[in-house]
């Protein structure tokens, strides 16, 4: 019985001839357990992408970011991220908190090469669970239940031009977030958010659009 198909999966193989490589691709391909070539892969990232479901069935995809080593391995079996600071939507994370069932993608655009990951999400306020990340709100632990690595075929070549300066790194002070600064928002700042932002003062969605447009580092 395959790990990964259903019926709809079978019938799109079957009309186009495929099941035989499907099949083989998961047999030869598909673990269950992380190696230390996927370990050293998954905490060499700086990027990936999570998807997770909402309360209506509808998927959302998110990119995560950070320094090499915000994705660590526990153990053969389970990894853990953090959730850092973002805009009080909290779609992922409360996503994951109804629906636990999540897939992750992480790319090497420079090779390139890609791994993509399934399995289940809890999110931990455990002190222990927090520390192993600078400035997480939350720590998101998954118990994997399957990993395969994918062909690089139409992966396109990108090479890293620099760190987003707002990812959390030892031995850096993290700048306050440019666009909580956008006067438009200010009645909806929590307070040690309003206390930063009377220091640095106040700016205009259009000062901001401005900098995000033409890719200014600072947006």
């Amino acid at each position: 019985m395959s790990r990964l198909y259903g019926p709809e999966h079978r019938a799109l193989q079957d009309q186009f001839d495929s099941r035989p490589m499907a099949d083989r691709i998961e047999a030869i391909a598909m673990k269950t357990e992380i190696t230390d070539m996927e370990k050293e892969f998954l905490e060499g990232r700086d990027m990936f992408f999570l998807s997770s479901v909402d309360d209506r069935g509808r998927p959302t995809v998110s990119y995560k970011g950070g320094t090499p080593g915000f994705v660590r391995v526990l153990d053969a079996q389970t990894i853990a991220f953090p959730s850092y600071d973002g805009n009080g939507m909290y779609l992922s994370m409360g996503n994951i908190a109804g629906n636990p069932e999540v897939g992750l993608l992480f790319i090497d655009f420079e090779k390139p090469f890609r791994l993509r990951l399934q399995g289940r999400a809890a999110l931990s306020r455990d002190p222990k669970a927090l520390a192993m990340f600078k400035e997480a709100e939350l720590a998101v632990v998954v118990s994997v239940s399957e990993l395969w690595m994918n062909c690089p075929r139409y992966v396109h070549r990108y090479q890293k031009v620099q760190t987003s300066r707002y990812a959390p790194a030892d031995n850096v002070e993290t700048p306050f977030c440019e666009w909580k600064r956008i006067d438009g928002i200010q009645d909806v700042l929590r307070p040690h958010e309003t206390a930063v932002v009377e220091k640095v003062g106040q700016i205009t969605i259009e000062d901001w659009m401005g900098k995000v447009l033409t890719g200014d580092e600072k947006a």
